[in-house]
């Protein structure tokens, strides 16, 4: 037990004295610990060479500088002190004015050193609570800032009021996970200033993660420029499907303008392929008791990892598994394929979501119009999808239909190599 250490500040040359005489039980027990001085300019020396003290008992008439004078500078300078002023009982206007500036409480002279003894006590306990609030709040105010940086607001707000939400441990849960890359920064990284390179990849994943906020998502985990979210958990959203795919658009618009103001400027910065996927999974806190890791383990992650890297392949910047549109009403886009992923015996639709604009322009809809021959096995797919390229701007995903069927291959099933 720390003794609680409480500084006397009265101009009385006996007061010292009687104090220690007083409560010279309490100071060999080591419950407390009296220093004093002898006005309220002195008081203000010792505090500032002494971090440790608890605690006020103050007058209020003294030379130099008075107890209310004192008072004021401790609000001032720490305000984390408790101060009780001891003032003659015909001096209530300044006890009063005492207690309006913050005074703790007071007793008054001659001192009755039993009333004296409970007004520490009580004193003490109330600051002992204060400060044991002050922590918890800090400590909640440190966990919130790391909560922020993984969650969205809104999850954050939820969290807080329900911590045990990421106790260690999981559960399995039907969520949507979205997995991006950012192409071609590996060389670019190796060819240019660190300075530079870490300034980018920030002011890129600041951009991403707050997209991923702003939809209600959870960053799981971000891996050089990567990032891995989920959404769905550890708050529940029946909508996690949709949020998915709307935060999959808006990460692609901020990818593409962050691109092009980064080309402009002669930072040859290569596009952001997203995958998504939804579907369920053993998601929680798996970093046991000293390390925060919340994540998700199962196929259908794995799956969302390989539908971004797919976009490599087919020429979209975004894919998303037939699980997540199958849970979005209205949903707007165009057929990918189906997908031969390495090392998976079934098959997986795979699709492209489009903006309103793009979902109702007439190049989707040659485009769809194209690729149902294309599913069809009609030999009319290949001029169709000749048609389109020579129609409108570049498409790349026209253009990959296009050269599979000009190397001979047909149908829409598309094998890809590379897990």
């Amino acid at each position: 037990m720390t003794a609680a250490r409480i500084l006397v500040v009265d101009d009385e040359p006996d007061v010292e004295a009687l104090v220690t005489q007083k409560f010279r039980r309490q100071m060999r027990k080591g419950e407390m610990d009296f220093i004093f001085a002898h006005d309220g300019q002195h008081a203000l020396d010792l505090l500032a060479a002494d971090a440790g003290i608890d605690m006020v008992l103050s007058d209020i008439n003294m030379p130099r500088m008075d107890g209310l004078t004192l008072l004021d500078r401790l609000n001032e300078l720490h305000n984390d002190l408790k101060t009780v002023i001891v003032s003659a009982y015909g001096d209530m206007g300044n006890i009063r004015t005492a207690m309006n500036r913050g005074a703790f409480d007071f007793v008054t002279k001659p001192i009755e050193f039993d009333d004296l003894e409970t007004t520490i006590t009580k004193t003490l306990e109330h600051l002992n609570l204060f400060r044991l609030l002050k922590a918890e709040k800090a400590q909640a105010e440190r966990a919130h800032a790391t909560l922020s940086r993984y969650f969205s607001p809104n999850v954050v707000a939820t969290l807080s009021q329900n911590p045990d939400c990421l106790e260690p441990g999981g559960e399995r849960r039907q969520s949507s996970f979205l997995f991006t890359d950012l192409a071609d920064f590996t060389p670019l990284v190796e060819s240019s200033e660190s300075d530079a390179i870490i300034g980018l990849l920030n002011d890129y994943l600041d951009g991403l993660t707050g997209v991923i906020f702003d939809q209600g998502g959870t960053v799981m985990k971000i891996v050089g420029d990567a990032v891995h979210a989920i959404f769905g958990a550890p708050v529940e959203d029946p909508d996690h499907a949709t949020r998915a795919v709307e935060c999959a658009l808006a990460i692609d618009d901020f990818a593409m303008r962050f691109s092009a103001d980064k080309n402009a400027a002669g930072v040859p910065l290569g596009i952001t392929r997203i995958g998504v996927n939804t579907g369920p999974a053993i998601i929680g806190n798996f970093g046991g008791a000293h390390f925060f890791d919340y994540t998700a383990y199962g196929d259908v992650v794995n799956i969302a990892a390989r539908l971004e890297r797919a976009n490599k392949t087919v020429g979209t910047r975004i894919c998303v598994g037939e699980n997540t549109v199958g849970q979005i009403p209205g949903f707007q886009g165009r057929p990918v394929g189906t997908l031969l992923l390495k090392g998976k015996s079934q098959a997986l639709n795979c699709f492209e979501p489009l903006t309103p604009e793009r979902a109702g322009a007439a190049a989707t809809a040659g485009y769809n119009e194209a690729f149902a021959l294309l599913e069809a096995g009609d030999p009319k797919a290949r001029q169709a999808f000749a048609t389109l390229v020579g129609q409108y701007d570049e498409d790349p995903l026209t253009m990959f239909h296009l050269g599979r069927l000009l190397s001979g291959e047909s149908g829409i099933e598309i094998e890809l190599t590379e897990k």
